[in-house]
């Protein structure tokens, strides 16, 4: 299904604002190696905020609720700019943006979706999508939750566990939103995805035991 984006220049200053404050506010130290905690947890987590991008981008498209369209936008904006943020950083730290993310079933156990999955905000009849959009957007953002956690617990740079703290802040809060709309379509959110607490899989450290640097 062809579709045009939305609000092409408001994103596109989303992102640049991102990477201007990426590279004009990270601290000058040394940058950390591919297989840094933080370059992995960034490459996982732009991955991860593209596609909740592209699932509320196609809810809001077609619902009418006001209040799910608004957390949309939110979702949009919000994790757009911090799109801009985690790419700045990765060309401040000489890293590819597009290096090695999380395989099919790693970002399955964080919480993402299928294509399949994504595909039905477009096919459902739109009240059926709104609680799938619902169904899958909580289920993603405990993903998320799971995700920060090692940066949160094992030392890592502060302008990243600062990102990783508005991420846990902001989507526990938008967790408590969908499911009180959840409740109001008398509908039950999906079981909470696999690997709870931790980044299983992904390679944390460097291959000389730093953790961080």
């Amino acid at each position: 299904m062809n579709r045009r984006p939305l609000w092409p220049l408001a994103v596109l200053l989303v992102m640049v604002a991102g990477l201007a404050a990426a590279l004009l506010l990270a601290p000058a130290r040394t940058a950390p190696t591919e297989s840094s905690r933080e370059v992995v947890f960034v490459r996982g987590m732009i991955q991860h905020h593209a596609q909740a991008v592209d699932m509320a981008t196609r809810i809001r498209d077609r619902s009418r609720d006001r209040t799910l369209r608004s957390l949309a936008l939110d979702i949009v904006l919000s994790q757009q700019e911090q799109i801009g943020q985690m790419r700045g950083w990765l060309t401040l730290w000489g890293r590819p943006w597009g290096g090695q993310g999380m395989d099919a079933a790693h970002a399955r156990a964080m919480g993402m979706a299928t294509p399949a999955e994504v595909n039905t905000l477009d096919t459902q009849p739109v009240a059926a999508a709104e609680v799938t959009f619902l169904q899958l957007m909580r289920r993603h953002h405990q993903g998320a939750l799971a995700m920060v956690t090692p940066v949160l617990d094992q030392p890592s740079r502060p302008e990243v566990q600062a990102l990783a703290r508005q991420i846990q802040a902001t989507q526990a809060a938008e967790i408590r939103l969908m499911d009180s709309l959840l409740a109001q379509r008398s509908a039950s959110p999906l079981p909470t995805p696999g690997g709870t607490g931790s980044m299983d899989g992904m390679d944390m450290t460097h291959p000389d035991g730093d953790t961080h640097h």
